[in-house]
């Protein structure tokens, strides 16, 4: 998931269509290749982890068809899972998961549409408790029982879902999503729409172009990270790319339009909820709603990040990670 702060704020204005909106940036952000930001390096020191293959698992849930998810595994200790956002993969942790992986047995996930995950059967229904369903089918498939979960966004609210079924020993949701009021679900709706619609206009090599230098990744992500010239070229280009090609858009954005998302608590299960400060997408102050169903969770905030806090400031949430999963300070 990725956002094209100027497209939006251009497809915003009256009489402005999306098409419109993706020539403007067109010809103000790319009127020429920019100048490169030095071969192999990046701001700040950030590690650009190469990609790797991802294996495949099938979950049979009782009464469903079989899901097929995409992952990949990494590191010993207990078992932690990792969920990423609507419209994002499962690389959205590439730059988190190295700093868990010696005290934790890893599983990064691309949900179904997203990634490399094939999308669901038609016949799948397309709501929480399946996912609950299908995801523990799938836990059983790679032998992990009651793993701790960790989510983004979409991939937050399924966490704290797994955890109100007792699937999970602990939560940690990033920015969960469904926490909002109506108003605020059109808001965010309407800038994913844009988003995902400007990236599917925008060419490839102008996205290439704008990736390689701080100004043009700040103009095409700058909505959505709190540091966005600091993010690596590679990621940003991998985002754009799995935003545009998730099949499972759409669909997941009409299921999440029906009735509540989430009600009552988590009893007995270790519950984080952290929220980047500068988050444009799903507004910070959204985290005492969870703190309002939810009494024992713990609020921590994340300073300067925004609704994307991997890509902004991976070592903070990876310590926020092991801080939650109950890993000693010291021992990573």
């Amino acid at each position: 998931m990725a956002l094209l702060s100027s497209f939006i704020a251009v497809a915003d204005r009256p009489g402005r269509t999306a098409r419109a909106a993706a020539g403007y940036v067109r010809r103000h952000l790319v009127g020429g290749q920019p100048r490169s930001d030095g071969a192999g390096r990046h701001e700040a020191g950030t590690v650009v982890v190469p990609p790797r293959a991802a294996s495949f698992v099938e979950g049979r849930a009782e009464g469903l068809e079989p899901v097929t998810v995409a992952y990949e595994r990494e590191g010993t200790g207990e078992p932690l899972v990792l969920l990423h956002g609507l419209g994002y993969h499962r690389q959205a942790w590439g730059s988190v998961v190295p700093l868990l992986a010696d005290s934790h047995d890893t599983i990064a996930m691309d949900l179904p549409g997203f990634g490399e995950s094939p999308d669901l059967d038609p016949t799948v229904p397309r709501d929480l408790e399946t996912a609950v369903a299908w995801l523990g089918a799938v836990f059983e498939k790679l032998d992990v029982t009651r793993p701790h979960v960790v989510g983004h966004s979409l991939g937050g609210l399924i966490a704290l879902r797994l955890g109100q079924a007792g699937l999970a020993r602990s939560v940690t949701a990033l920015a969960p999503a469904g926490f909002w009021t109506g108003a605020e679900r059109r808001y965010a709706y309407a800038m994913l729409t844009a988003a995902r619609q400007g990236v599917r206009l925008l060419p490839d090599e102008a996205v290439g172009w704008l990736a390689r230098s701080a100004a043009g990744r700040a103009a095409l992500t700058g909505t959505l990270y709190g540091r966005s010239g600091l993010c690596p070229p590679e990621t940003v280009m991998a985002s754009l790319r799995a935003l545009r090609d998730a099949a499972a858009f759409g669909s997941t954005l009409r299921a999440g339009r029906d009735g509540v998302l989430f009600s009552g608590d988590i009893p007995g299960v270790p519950v984080t909820i952290a929220w980047g400060t500068w988050d444009r997408v799903l507004p910070p102050w959204q985290a005492y709603r969870v703190k309002a169903m939810i009494p024992e969770a713990r609020l921590v905030p994340l300073p300067g990040c925004g609704h994307v806090p991997m890509n902004d400031a991976p070592e903070l949430v990876a310590r926020v990670i092991l801080e939650a999963t109950g890993v000693p300070q010291g021992a990573h």
